[in-house]
């Protein structure tokens, strides 16, 4: 039995588009949601990250990858009080990786949504920290048992968030 291998070439890999109402509405809803409505679960998750990793992964350009973490993270720090830049800052790198990493895996499998938002929250929260106690001069604790059950949550969630937003592409 003969078996092919095709390799796909980097210009070959299908960069998704948005509409503007849904390039911009969605990050808002994150945002407000994760913001404004103080719902106990909510603590574990990060609805502005899932944006961003979405939307990273799906564009597949690390410049508007880096562009839309910044943006959500600087509005999510304006709308929350924390100095501006924290979440920014975090978001950005994680725009930045996500979008690059949406080039060389496949990011439409669930099993490597989870793992991979897994691993994104992970590096959420460490430059988060990093930021935070290092340039701001914050006193905040890392808690292992939280960052690793938000870090499970969300993996749990981009599953199913990703299938629904993937409705939401537009076909060329």
């Amino acid at each position: 039995m003969h078996s092919s291998v095709s390799l796909t070439s980097r210009e070959e890999i299908e960069v998704h588009r948005f509409s503007w109402p849904v390039s911009i509405g969605i990050p808002v809803a994150a945002i407000f949601l994760q913001v404004f409505l103080r719902i106990r679960f909510l603590t574990v998750l990060d609805l502005p990250l899932l944006v961003t990793i979405f939307f990273a992964v799906a564009r597949r350009r690390p410049v508007p990858g880096m562009i839309t973490g910044a943006l959500i993270g600087s509005l999510q720090d304006a709308w929350t009080g924390h100095p501006i830049g924290l979440f920014g800052i975090a978001k950005t790198i994680v725009g930045y990786l996500g979008s690059s990493l949406g080039v060389k895996v496949d990011v439409d499998n669930p099993g490597s949504r989870f793992l991979m938002t897994f691993a994104f929250v992970l590096i959420h929260r460490f430059v988060y920290m990093a930021i935070s106690l290092q340039l701001v001069g914050g006193s905040e604790a890392w808690i292992w048992g939280h960052t690793l059950l938000s870090a499970f949550v969300n993996g749990l969630a981009a599953v199913v968030l990703f299938a629904l937003l993937d409705k939401l592409k537009l076909r060329n």
